[in-house]
């Protein structure tokens, strides 16, 4: 991501990034809260208002009654994971991370003095969690289990008896589930439903951002539902690191919650047909990709043995940004990852630069990407 903003001229293909601006209502909520002295800190939590915003909000999209005890504003989807780490784990206490999976959650769980361990998402199961696996990578000082749905870097929608299985799985094993929901309303095929309709006890801790959905990335401004004393443990985390989230950016999520929501289906229509005219073209060239149900990526086979080095070089050569797997843990290896939030043109020329890259193809006067093999023409 560094490389492709330092060079001009770049399909930028990389980063999770939406096309588009900030809705207008939402900024004008920002606005007028500055205006009328809204600049002070709020309660660690959040204001009470905006904490009653996620409430209606969940009940309108999932039909359940949340009490505003339960939720905490976050500084953005990584406030929430970050704080309730720290909430749940002990130095040397273990969390169960997905391979592949975003890598801040390996990050995460480090700076908290957890101990990662990678649990595999396989080709064969659909990049679902095997409840089996799970099972015995349970140990004395597992303490969590990660899960995310839709998926960065995957476009997996969990079916629901799915996500029904993982929490009765964290109950049964006295665990909590860390559900990252973030793309919960970028939705392709399938059905999300949120983990937090099947918590009877409080061991869910469910993470929802502003910035996905309602093109916010820059407002930092999320939040969590989890049981009563996960949330004030993660408030008191929040006066301890951040104190809170922007009051500013607390009113534009509270304008996000409980405004016109055609935006949101607007920008969904766009990424369904970025994703359909990517895989389109992927299929034409036959290069071996998932499908996304959601969230807005399209995982890729490369077929490279470093695809670290095969990304750098794609960018230096060719012009154009992926996310490399191995970014994703050692199960994205031979991989890449492309977001769906460019223009359909953009979309067109990284894609016909990847296959050029994948097939070996040299450009006149240029090299050709290493670490390649077999259809790779290394």
């Amino acid at each position: 991501m560094n490389l492709a903003a330092g060079r001009r001229g770049v399909v930028r293909l990389e980063v999770g990034e939406p096309l588009f601006s900030t809705p207008p209502h939402i900024v004008e909520a920002a606005v007028r809260a500055v205006r009328d002295g809204l600049t002070r800190y709020t309660p660690n939590a959040g204001l009470p208002s905006v904490r009653e915003a996620v409430c209606a909000r969940m009940h309108r999209d999932y039909g359940l009654e949340i009490a505003p005890e339960r939720v905490c504003v976050t500084v953005g989807g990584v406030g929430g994971i970050s704080s309730a780490l720290r909430a749940a784990v002990d130095a040397g206490d273990e969390v169960l991370i997905p391979d592949p999976g975003w890598p801040n959650y390996y990050m995460m769980a480090v700076v908290a003095g957890a101990v990662p361990r990678r649990y595999p998402l396989r080709p064969e199961n659909g990049y679902l969690p095997d409840l089996d696996e799970l099972r015995s990578m349970v140990g004395p000082r597992t303490r969590v289990l990660v899960v995310n749905s839709p998926s960065n870097p995957l476009g997996t929608v969990f079916p629901p008896a799915l996500v029904e299985a993982l929490v009765d799985f964290v109950s049964t094993h006295d665990l909590i589930l860390i559900s990252d929901e973030v793309y919960d309303r970028i939705i392709y095929e399938g059905t999300h439903r949120t983990a937090c309709a099947y918590d009877p006890d409080g061991r869910v801790v469910a993470v929802f951002s502003a910035s996905k959905t309602y093109a916010m990335t820059g407002w930092r401004v999320g939040y969590a539902i989890a049981g009563e004393e996960m949330v004030r443990q993660m408030a008191k985390l929040q006066e301890a690191y951040v104190s809170c989230a922007p009051a500013p950016s607390q009113k534009a999520l509270e304008a996000a919650l409980t405004g016109p929501q055609d935006g949101v289906e607007a920008m969904c229509r766009t990424y369904r047909e970025n994703r359909d005219l990517t895989c389109r073209l992927l299929a034409e060239r036959g290069i071996p990709h998932r499908r996304p149900e959601g969230a807005f990526y399209v995982w890729i086979e490369a077929g490279c043995r470093n695809s670290t080095e095969f990304a750098h070089r794609l960018l230096t050569e060719r012009g154009v940004a992926l996310a490399p797997g191995s970014t994703f843990g050692p199960r994205g290896e031979g991989y890449v990852r492309v977001s769906l939030v460019s223009a359909a043109e953009a979309i067109r020329e990284g894609v016909a630069a990847l296959a050029a890259a994948i097939a070996g193809a040299a450009v006149p006067g240029r090299g050709r990407p290493d670490g390649c093999p077999g259809r790779c023409g290394a």
